[in-house]
């Protein structure tokens, strides 16, 4: 049986649309937050061409919320290999003439949703074309997320914050009011530099959160991310977050408490990843930690096992 409790889930990237996959088993009051600060691939170029906001995670987020025969989830991801289309994918391509024919990007993805049988909600964070830098700590700014992102690990210095211009952009209606009126609010998982902390940089959002009632959740990596996260603990990530936002703004962390194949850990290192260091001692002076078995490997990848991601998000808005 489902239940009726209401989810926010802010973020964006494979991490926030895998765990909608499990979220949807629970829930169908469910309300995705999603960054579009993507300006790289299929993304970066409709952004540049059509003057859009980035579709690429908000197609993904559709897709795992979608209630439609396998074969239209397989279209919307389909990716063309060759010719003037070569890199795009179906569905941003859809998007994107959903948008051309919308007085709004959120309107746009209204439709889209409606017509892929989307349960739930998706909403853009904003409707305005945003560029996301990064401030390093030696001073350097990298600009835009595609930069940020595809950085070398180990060449450049640390990153200290990241910004949005323009500064402030106005929320899509309706984000504001799904954060304030949710039973839990989940961060994570994803890239905490340029798909969960992004959302935070929006007008209101913050201030939303800190006033919701909501069991507030953080969703840590499995691995750090090379660029971004390099030697990260689990600790650090949280306070990355709360440094663009406030200090306490989770009430507990969920973090991966299984192994890593020692094959993946060596191919993993190679693009200066590795597994994120759980550091009880310092996460429990700031948040509850739940630990579990989280890990999934998919296609020799790491990623989240999104049944029992879900199962613990909904055990935890229940206990909290």
């Amino acid at each position: 049986m489902l239940s009726d409790i209401r989810v926010a889930a802010i973020g964006g990237g494979t991490g926030l649309s895998t765990m909608l996959k499990g979220l949807k088993l629970h829930t169908h009051n469910i309300t995705a937050v999603v960054t579009v600060a993507d300006d790289g691939g299929s993304s970066g170029v409709l952004r540049s061409d059509l003057g859009m906001a980035a579709p690429g995670d908000i197609r993904n987020c559709v897709n795992a919320l979608a209630e439609v025969d396998p074969v239209m989830g397989e279209l919307l991801n389909f990716r063309f290999k060759d010719g003037s289309l070569k890199g795009h994918s179906l569905g941003n391509l859809f998007l994107a003439a959903l948008n051309e024919t919308s007085s709004s990007f959120d309107e746009a993805v209204k439709k889209f949703s409606r017509l892929a049988g989307v349960v739930g909600t998706v909403y853009p964070v904003t409707n305005e074309a945003v560029t996301l830098s990064a401030l390093l700590k030696d001073g350097t700014v990298i600009e835009g997320e595609s930069n940020i992102g595809h950085r070398r690990g180990g060449q450049s210095s640390p990153i200290d914050r990241v910004t949005l211009t323009p500064t402030l952009p106005k929320p899509v209606e309706g984000v504001i009011r799904a954060i304030e009126r949710a039973d839990i609010i989940v961060m994570g998982p994803g890239s905490l530099y340029t798909s969960i902390i992004p959302n935070l940089l929006v007008d209101g959002v913050v201030d939303a959160i800190k006033a919701s009632k909501a069991v507030k959740i953080y969703v840590c990596n499995i691995m750090t991310q090379g660029g971004e996260t390099e030697g990260y603990t689990a600790s650090e990530h949280l306070k990355a977050i709360e440094r663009h936002s406030y200090e306490g703004i989770a009430d507990a962390v969920i973090a991966n408490n299984a192994p890593v194949p020692e094959s993946l850990l060596e191919l993993y290192a190679e693009e200066h990843a590795s597994a994120v260091t759980v550091d009880e001692d310092e996460l429990v002076k700031r948040a509850a930690l739940v630990q579990g078995n989280m890990l999934l490997v998919k296609d020799g990848k790491v990623r989240h096992n999104f049944s029992r991601l879900a199962r613990t998000i909904m055990r935890i808005g229940s206990e909290l």
